[in-house]
């Protein structure tokens, strides 16, 4: 319906007031205005990452979103030629490399390096040992998630914070403000990439040696690449086995580590594809700002194993996440709103969707949630993804508080999530959805949480 109607005629209010937004200060935007067909505006304002020029002039990216104000490529393969599941099927059964620039490197530097790593983050720093990494979260005083970087040690006094889609070296400079920690903190000229899928290792041992096979998940090696330095770490954003190299002094030397990488990528027939969303939503990878964002609990959105129960060390955020833990350890869940994964019916959703689908209670037909991160997945045959629903309804239909163990398993819970037509059964009816367990698809590197439920099965069959 235009805006450009008369008043009498247009919606009431086009944002679904019904869909419980009372836990946020700014409500998300539900109304579903689609995919207006506008185009990227490239200049000066966005940053172009070292890898631009390779990503969108040699491999043909189509089209890009802005990722940490850089511009980000979010397509290879053209639709008429598969398209992102054409990407799915290389990225789940050879190898691909993805320009993943935008992942932002914030050092913090310096004899105090730990203890302000320490303070800003939910987890111990101190057990992070130099040459690893660990997946972190970042939250503000009032437990909302600001960023849900990897962190790198690189060294005893340096860390690196590779950041999701939200500015993360003013935050850091800003809490240093009065409290004085003796660290320099800036963002440096390191650019990563990722190598992603089966083949991955076999890529990683022709680049930079088999010693690369030694390499723990969450470790790190130095290396070189074609005369040029570079860090190496097991990691990634797909589920897949995979690893990421960051490259040094990106903005001379990015070129030169990308050509011979891909050269190997696609030796072993791969490609370059876009970051594999629908990959990360079957391994239950969230996405900040998708997701989640500085609105959301860890409690909202199954981290609440970032919140650990002994850490003595002060952090920001540590007195309100300790007491919506409390609330929930006694059965009171504080917020209206939970992040669940869920299996849907409709046609294959084969792309990105560009507004936060309507949730549905099948039993009032009230609007009482959206969906984040929907996508298709060929492997289980339905359309799976995640979504916010009434805590209520989970508590009322689980008889249990609700932590992170909601994920756990499928559920007997219905909901009907409001498809735009391409993808509904009917023109203008939601589809039929269940709560299921997450992920969707085992990772090949399980992370804590997901290794803690699988340890439980084990001693449970044992």
């Amino acid at each position: 319906m235009s805006d450009n109607q008369p008043p009498e005629s247009r919606p009431e209010h086009p944002n679904h007031p019904s869909v419980d937004q009372s836990d946020r200060v700014l409500p998300r935007n539900l109304r579903q205005t689609g995919d207006p067909g506008i185009r990227m505006l490239v200049s000066t304002r966005v940053r172009k990452s070292p890898f631009f020029h390779k990503s969108f002039n040699e491999e043909g990216a189509w089209r890009c979103t802005v990722y940490n104000r850089i511009y980000h490529p979010r397509g290879l393969v053209e639709p008429e030629d598969g398209g992102a599941m054409a990407e799915y099927e290389a990225l789940t059964n050879s190898v691909t490399l993805w320009d993943v620039a935008v992942e932002r490197q914030i050092r913090v530097k310096g004899p105090d390096a730990e203890a302000l790593t320490n303070y800003v983050i939910t987890r111990d720093a101190t057990e992070i040992d130099t040459m690893a990494g660990k997946y972190v979260i970042l939250c503000n005083e009032d437990g909302g998630i600001l960023n849900d970087p990897i962190l790198l040690r690189v060294a005893d006094d340096e860390f690196w914070f590779s950041i999701s889609d939200s500015t993360l070296m003013q935050w850091l400079q800003g809490v240093n403000v009065g409290m004085d920690f003796d660290v320099e903190i800036d963002e440096i000229d390191v650019a990563p990439m990722q190598i992603q899928g089966p083949l991955s290792e076999d890529v990683m041992v022709e680049v930079v040696g088999e010693e690369v096979s030694e390499i723990p998940y969450y470790g790190l090696m130095e290396a070189e690449v074609n005369g040029c330095d570079v860090l190496v770490s097991q990691t990634g954003f797909s589920g897949e086995k995979g690893f990421e190299i960051y490259v040094l002094d990106a903005s001379e030397n990015a070129e030169r580590v990308w050509d011979p990488v891909l050269d190997s990528v696609k030796d072993h027939g791969g490609m370059q594809i876009a970051p594999g969303h629908h990959r990360r939503i079957a391994a239950g990878i969230m996405s900040w700002g998708q997701d989640m964002d500085h609105e959301t609990s860890p409690f909202q959105v199954n981290l609440g194993y970032q919140v650990p129960d002994d850490k003595e060390a002060d952090y920001i955020g540590k007195e309100e996440l300790e007491r919506q833990q409390e609330l929930i350890e006694d059965g009171e869940y504080p917020f209206t709103l939970k992040l669940v994964g869920l299996k849907m019916a409709g046609e294959p959703i084969r792309d990105y969707a560009p507004d936060f689908w309507l949730i549905s209670d099948p039993d009032t037909g009230e609007e009482c949630g959206y969906l984040t991160s929907p996508w298709w997945n060929p492997d289980l045959e339905t359309n799976i993804g995640m979504g916010f629903v009434p805590a209520e309804k989970l508590q009322a239909e689980t008889d249990t508080n609700l932590n992170d163990s909601i994920f756990e398993e499928d559920l007997d819970i219905e909901f009907q999530v409001h498809l735009p037509d391409e993808y509904a059964e009917e023109p203008g009816e939601p589809v039929y959805a269940t709560v299921a367990e997450v992920p969707f698809k085992e990772s090949v590197n399980p992370s804590a949480r997901e290794q803690a439920k699988l340890n439980a099965r084990k001693e449970a069959e044992e």
